[in-house]
């Protein structure tokens, strides 16, 4: 038996989805080029930065996939996790027990753990500053022009990092004028959200300042059902969080100019509890009537502070020639309470710690003429990434040994510094053959310690982290990671390691006809190399993660009402970091050895059409579908090692994604109306990484409706938004500490803390809000 979320299943989707998108590919791609040739006057030009310079969607040689601010205001698009609709065979979620930490996969490439020392698959950029941690990634929209999703390898011009693609956020410059912005919306579950922006121009034409502000609130989905400490908020999955920015520009001449950028956001939402998938064989916690309710014995508090500053200086030599230098300070630090057993008994609970800066630099030289173009430039970024967390073992503690209490505490650091040279070149081999070429060099040194060790005691990372709790002074668990210069056996310094890669880039594209573009292309790009932030003995470093990628693709426009974009796709995954003591029974186990044991390919197509019916009326279409698999997983066994990549599966990826979206505007003495709607659907995924998962999600769908409105003088504008419609329960995290067992009377055998843990975390239910708002 696999435990399944009961989502609403659609009878033969899978086989109609797959004949669909093979016939509408097809089509597309051989149908005849009569229109290409007209002036193509019915179909936004879509600019994007994807290869650091700006760029007609249609001219870039890159699955990418644009989402502007009027779009995304139409939909009532409130946070980057629901750009995942919109982009084929792409993952942005909620990660496990936090509102604000972000789980992103691309074609199959990502990372479903945010501990301290792993480095993400999927790399997300604030305006060309890298977000190097997933903690506080879930990005709140707030003064944006666009989001841009790239997939597939980013490693010559954005870098280590981005094996699956990258995500771009981009704000909006300032426009000079004085202007002011404030909207306040209104929802389910007590919703309340305000939102102000506003700029003023110091100087005339030449000095300008703008502020950001919002305010997001709103009760939980479900309920904490019992909690055994005095005074805890019970709400979960509710949401309480501000953000504020502040933006100087400084135009100091017609050809030089400068930006310095602060943000800072607070989320005290609570931790989310997850749902019991089974009932409790040690106390009374039977599984909830709502997938949104839990229980726990730790504080229900959760706490994601993140602030940091950059800063720009752009200089335009010529016409042709452009210079910048960005430069950006980030810190994060988050205090989490993760009740992995969800019970209100300490049968597995883990208190954590993050704690996270970095500084980064870049230099970087853009050219541009006719049939030649240029981008080149230096990169540095310095970080330290650290954390601790009490796997808190207490019931276990208590009744195996007859002590206070049990617990595994783990705590280190794993500090990063890395310089890279990058150029990447497009020139015309004539008029209609063109190539691009890319090469980056990067030099990464790593150094990390790890405590680690078991206590007998219930132990928590501060003091007061639960009410009345003393901590312990001083170290109470060895170090176990790290060097021993003197051969004493006492380790004195952090384990150090240093890597350095070329990562290339190459494509051809073929101008077909004038809206007609075929390309090929080849990419490499590479995840850190980094140490076990869970060691247990002083073991070595892994290597870097390397994806080399393989695309051709169609970028087209015809008639003066139809886009179509298809890309296909395949990759090769070598040298996947994981546990090297792979045990398929027992994944409890925290004592284990990182290695380079796994690779995996993926081979996929990725279609977008937009059709303009009329003036009015368009509809949108994103397909994906992707075959990814394991090819080798080792795991060591006193025989020597083996292969069990049957064990395995792709965590986080449907092999089918598809959103069908309609807009409609209509024009009245009262206003615009915009009338939007998409269905968005997810075939069925596994939430970890074993085949024999118990936790996988059934295929499902979204569907969401919006109405907005435009006043006609342009200041007042409002939208009702309607997300999930049909109410769909849906898994989008999860814990398995549990296997089969027909022999035991509850059909499971214990893991960690000897219960039956079996823990999902949901999608959002059915919601609906209203937004007013007010510009000028």
């Amino acid at each position: 038996m696999k435990i399944i979320n009961n989502t609403s299943r659609i009878t033969g989707t899978k086989q109609l989805f797959n004949q669909s998108l093979c016939a509408m590919a097809v089509s597309a791609i051989i149908s005849t080029n009569v229109y290409a040739q007209q002036d193509n006057v019915g179909l936004e030009r879509i600019e994007v930065t994807a290869r650091k310079t700006t760029e007609s969607l249609q001219e870039v040689p890159i699955a990418v996939t644009s989402i502007g601010e009027m779009e995304l205001n139409a939909l009532g698009i409130a946070v980057i996790t629901e750009i995942q609709q919109f982009s084929p065979n792409t993952t942005l979620q909620n990660s496990r027990g936090t509102n604000s930490t972000l789980t992103a996969f691309i074609r199959g490439v990502g990372q479903q753990d945010p501990l301290w020392g792993y480095e993400p698959g999927v790399g997300i950029y604030v305006d060309d500053v890298y977000i190097a941690r997933p903690q506080g990634a879930v990005l709140d929209l707030l003064d944006v022009e666009r989001v841009e999703v790239l997939r597939g390898p980013q490693g010559s011009l954005y870098g280590k990092n981005t094996i699956g693609g990258a995500i771009k956020y981009v704000t909006k410059e300032m426009s000079g004028d004085t202007a002011f912005n404030m909207s306040g919306t209104i929802g389910s579950y007590a919703q309340r959200d305000i939102k102000v922006t506003g700029q003023i121009p110091v100087i005339e034409d030449k000095l300008y300042v703008g502020l950001g502000y919002a305010n997001l609130n709103r009760d939980g989905f479900g309920k904490y059902l019992e909690s055994d400490l005095p005074n805890q908020d019970l709400e979960n999955y509710n949401k309480d969080l501000w953000a504020a920015r502040l933006n100087i520009e400084f135009h100091a001449t017609d050809d030089l100019f400068f930006r310095v950028r602060w943000d800072k956001t607070e989320d005290t939402s609570n931790s989310k509890g997850g749902y019991r998938l089974l009932p409790s064989r040690l106390t009374d916690a039977p599984v909830p009537n709502s997938v949104f309710d839990s229980y726990t014995s730790l504080p229900t508090y959760n706490s994601v502070e993140l602030d940091g500053y950059s800063w720009l200086a752009q200089y335009d030599v010529s016409e042709a020639l452009q210079v910048k230098y960005i430069g950006s300070h980030r810190e994060s630090y988050s205090a989490t309470n993760i009740d992995f057993d969800s019970t209100a008994l300490d049968i597995f609970d883990v208190p954590a710690e993050y704690d996270d800066s970095n500084d980064t630099h870049e230099v970087n030289l853009s050219y541009g003429v006719d049939g030649l173009s240029f981008v080149a430039g230096m990169y540095f970024y310095d970080g330290e990434s650290c954390g601790n967390f009490d796997a808190i073992l207490g019931f276990l503690g208590r009744a195996a040994f007859a002590t206070p209490g049990l617990t595994r505490e783990v705590s280190g650091c794993n500090n990063s510094e890395s310089q890279a040279m990058y150029g990447q070149s497009s020139f015309d081999v004539s008029d209609k053959l063109s190539m691009s070429v890319g090469l980056r060099y990067t030099k990464e040194e790593k150094s990390a310690y790890v405590n680690n060790g078991l206590i007998f005691d219930n132990v928590y990372p501060y003091s007061n982290w639960i009410p009345g709790y003393v901590r312990p002074e001083g170290d109470i668990v060895p170090q176990v990671l790290g060097t021993d210069s003197n051969n004493d056996g006492v380790l004195d310094a952090p384990a150090k390691d240093d890597w350095s890669r070329l990562t290339p880039s190459v494509s051809v594209e073929y101008q077909y006809a004038k809206n007609i573009m075929f390309y090929a292309s080849y990419a490499q790009g590479f995840k850190s190399g980094t140490f076990n932030p869970r060691a247990t003995i002083n073991e070595p470093s892994v290597d870097p993660e390397v994806v080399d990628s393989f695309e051709v693709g169609m970028k087209s426009d015809w008639n003066d009402n139809l886009r179509a974009n298809i890309t296909l796709f395949a990759l090769d995954h070598k040298d996947r970091q994981y546990i090297s003591v792979l045990p398929v029974s027992s994944p409890e186990d925290l004592q284990q050895i990182l290695g380079n044991v796994g690779s995996s390919t993926g081979q996929g197509v990725e279609a977008e059409f937009t059709y303009a019916a009329t003036a009015e009326l368009t509809f949108d279409i994103a397909l994906g579908y992707i075959d990814a698999e394991f090819s080798e997983v080792i795991q060591e066994t006193v025989d020597g090692p083996i292969d069990i990549s049957d064990a395995f599966a792709i965590a986080n990826t449907p092999e089918y994604t598809a959103n069908f979206a309609t807009n409609y505007v209509w024009s009245s003495d009262i206003g615009d109306l915009v009338f939007s709607a998409n269905y968005y659907y997810r075939d069925d995924y596994t939430i970890t990484e074993t085949a024999n998962s118990l936790i996988t999600q059934d295929g499902y769908g979204l569907l969401n409706m919006s109405v907005s409105w435009t006043s006609v003088e342009g200041d007042w504008y409002g939208g009702i938004h309607a997300k999930n419609l049909t109410d769909e329960e849906y898994v989008v995290g999860g814990y398995q500490f549990v296997t089969e067992n027909s022999d035991d009377p509850t059909g499971y055998t214990a893991g960690t803390g000897g219960d039956n843990t079996l823990i999902g975390y949901y999608g959002d239910p059915l919601t609906v809000s209203l937004t007013l708002g007010y510009r000028f």
